[in-house]
C-alpha cells in the first residue's frame, strides 16, 4: 500500500522501518508546514496516512486527510478531547479514521484485564485504587492517553469513583494518577488496588516503541479495506492480531 507518514520524530522513524519491512511504499514524510506545501500532491496519492506527530498538529493533520479522502491512523495522543468533533467531520467527509490511546496489542489486552478487575472491585469497598504511569522526558502530555483510558474504564465500572486527577490530590471518589517523566522510558502503567488485608497490582511495561508502530501499521493495512467510518483500535484488534 502507499503510505504517508505524518510526524518524523522517533516514532515516525520506527513506523518507516516497519513499513519498509512489510514492503509498503512510503509516498510522503511530512513533519512541518514546509513539508505540507512541498508534498501535498504526494500526500493526496496515499492510500492511508499514519500520524505520530504532536497533540497540536494531530487535529489539523486529520482535517487535511479528511479533505483529501486519505484514511487516517492516528497514534498521536493528547488530542482525544476533540474526538467527537473529529468523528463528526470524518463521517461528514466520508473519511476513515482509526484511533486509540495506544496501538500496542499488549496494552489493548491490558485494557481488557483492567476493565475486568474493576468490575470485580466494584463490590469491594475495602479496596482503593491508584495509578502510576512513567514515560520518557520528551512526552508532551501528562497523564498519558493510555492512563486516561485506563482510568475512564475503571470509573465506568466502579460506582464510587467519579473522576481521575493528577497527584497530589484528594483521593476521595477519584482515581489518582501519578505521572513520571524520566530518561527514555517507552511506557509503563501500573494500577494498584490496596486494602488493609492485601494489595493487587497489574502492570504493563513496554520494552520499546516498536510495538506501537507495528500495531499502527497493522491498523493501516486493515483500514484500507473497510468502509468509511470511525474505528477505535479495540474494535478491530482481533483482525489486527491475526497477522502477528
Amino acid at each position: 500500500m502507499k503510505v504517508a507518514i505524518l510526524g518524523y520524530g522517533k516514532m515516525g522513524h520506527i513506523v518507516e522501518k516497519v513499513l519498509q519491512e512489510r514492503r509498503h511504499k512510503i509516498v510522503a514524510v511530512i513533519d512541518n508546514e514546509a513539508d505540507w506545501q512541498r508534498l501535498g500532491r504526494e500526500f493526496r496519492s496515499a492510500e492511508v496516512a499514519i500520524d505520530f506527530s504532536e497533540p497540536s498538529t494531530a487535529v489539523p493533520n486529520m482535517l487535511r486527510a479528511f479533505e483529501a479522502k486519505v484514511p487516517m491512523v492516528v497514534g498521536t495522543t493528547g488530542w482525544l478531547d476533540h474526538l467527537d468533533e473529529m468523528s463528526s467531520k470524518c463521517v461528514a467527509a466520508g473519511g476513515k479514521l482509526v484511533y486509540s490511546a495506544n496501538f500496542s496489542i499488549g496494552v489493548n489486552i491490558f485494557f481488557k484485564i483492567n476493565k475486568l478487575l474493576a468490575q470485580l472491585m466494584n463490590a469491594q469497598d475495602r479496596y482503593s485504587v491508584t495509578m502510576e504511569e512513567t514515560h520518557h522526558i520528551h512526552k508532551k502530555d501528562a497523564p498519558s492517553g493510555t492512563a486516561i483510558h485506563l482510568a475512564q474504564d475503571i470509573i465506568k465500572e466502579v460506582n464510587a469513583l467519579k473522576d481521575w486527577k493528577l497527584t497530589p490530590c484528594d483521593h476521595t471518589n477519584v482515581v489518582p494518577i501519578t505521572a513520571i517523566r524520566e530518561g527514555e522510558v517507552p511506557g509503563t502503567h501500573k494500577i494498584v488496588w490496596d486494602s488493609p488485608e492485601d494489595t493487587i497490582e497489574i502492570t504493563h511495561t513496554a520494552h520499546g516503541r516498536e510495538g506501537f508502530a507495528r500495531g499502527a501499521v497493522h491498523a493501516a493495512e486493515w483500514l484500507i479495506h473497510q468502509p468509511s467510518g470511525v474505528y477505535p483500535f479495540a474494535e478491530m484488534m482481533n483482525d489486527v492480531c491475526k497477522d502477528e
